[in-house]
């Protein structure tokens, strides 16, 4: 059966780009039953059943994104995915802790969203590249005490974006031990450690493995 879709934007020209990428989609196919332009567009076609939500954010205008949590406890079975121009990381961390599966930028290549959307469909959660939950603080600033507990409200989140394996690989590099030693120590490939390590590191926003230590240790991941 293939995938009931809807996709909802303000921009029209955008939205016929979507739906020419989830067309083409042999697998899983999609069926598109719906675009809206308008929140209270996407409120009446919420009524019949969707298997997945691609929406920009700023189609709700004030309310934000509480509307995802309202539409998860309607349609518990839903996938909704986040794809915006909104890329601060309040609005990616607001719009998980609301229930979003996904969250992609606008200016990410076509091929993430259609990542993001197999992901998704398999009951799993996806941040794009270049996305990040939590503010980077500049070093040479403090950062305000408000920021700061925002960032350690952030940990069951952050926590929930790992893998059990990739759990068990993070708690191996904070110990600073390499890729063969992992690989020997959970009887897999180097190359499947190497990949693990890449996939942790795009989903906390950190390029290297010293970085993603430090991240570890300071948000208290492990």
């Amino acid at each position: 059966m293939a995938t009931r879709a809807v996709i909802a934007d303000n921009q029209k020209m955008f939205t016929e780009g979507i739906q020419a990428i989830l067309t083409d989609m042999r697998f899983p196919p999609i069926k598109i039953v719906g675009v809206a332009y308008s929140l209270e567009e996407l409120n009446k076609m919420t009524v019949m059943p969707i298997d997945l939500l691609i929406i920009e954010l700023a189609i709700a205008d004030t309310k934000g994104a509480s509307f995802i949590s309202e539409l998860k406890k309607a349609q518990p079975g839903i996938r909704i995915i986040v794809l915006s121009n909104y890329g601060e990381a309040h609005f990616v961390r607001d719009a998980f802790i609301q229930g979003a599966d996904g969250y992609v930028l606008k200016s990410n290549h076509s091929l993430e969203l259609i990542q993001c959307i197999d992901q998704v469909l398999e009951g799993k959660t996806y941040l794009a590249d270049g996305l990040r939950l939590t503010p980077e603080f500049d070093k040479k600033e403090r950062a305000s005490s408000t920021d700061r507990k925002k960032v350690y409200e952030d940990r069951y989140l952050l926590k929930q974006k790992l893998t059990n394996r990739e759990k068990q690989i993070l708690s191996l590099i904070v110990q600073f031990k390499n890729n063969k030693t992992i690989a020997q120590e959970l009887f897999i490939s180097d190359q499947t450690v190497s990949a693990h390590r890449k996939r942790i590191m795009k989903k906390f926003g950190v390029n290297n493995t010293v970085n993603l230590i430090k991240f570890t240790i300071d948000h208290q991941l492990v």
